[in-house]
């Protein structure tokens, strides 16, 4: 199994954007083959958000960057970030 933590740090002006973009994609992301896990949380100052992705394998991974409801989210972030996407990738231990 393939995790990721992606911290998502918008711009003030663009967080509640930012959000709805993501939950837009929710739906469509959890339906994809090889999504086991895909949530949204936020800090306790709203204004950071986190997601916590769980995937098959780095392919299923994979996929989910080609779709086009992923890309038009990670091209608004070219306007929407304060800082850059941070982004970790971590191996379930048994």
């Amino acid at each position: 199994m393939h995790c990721i933590f992606a911290t998502i740090t918008p711009k003030p002006e663009y967080y509640a954007t930012a959000k709805e973009a993501i939950q837009s994609i929710l739906v469509d992301t959890r339906n994809e083959s090889g999504c086991i896990q895909f949530d949204i949380h936020t800090n306790s100052e709203a204004s950071i958000l986190f997601l916590y992705e769980q995937w098959i394998d780095e392919a299923a991974l994979q996929a989910h960057y080609e779709q086009t409801y992923t890309k038009r989210v990670f091209k608004s972030y070219e306007n929407w970030l304060a800082e850059p996407l941070d982004v970790k990738s971590f191996t379930l231990l048994d």
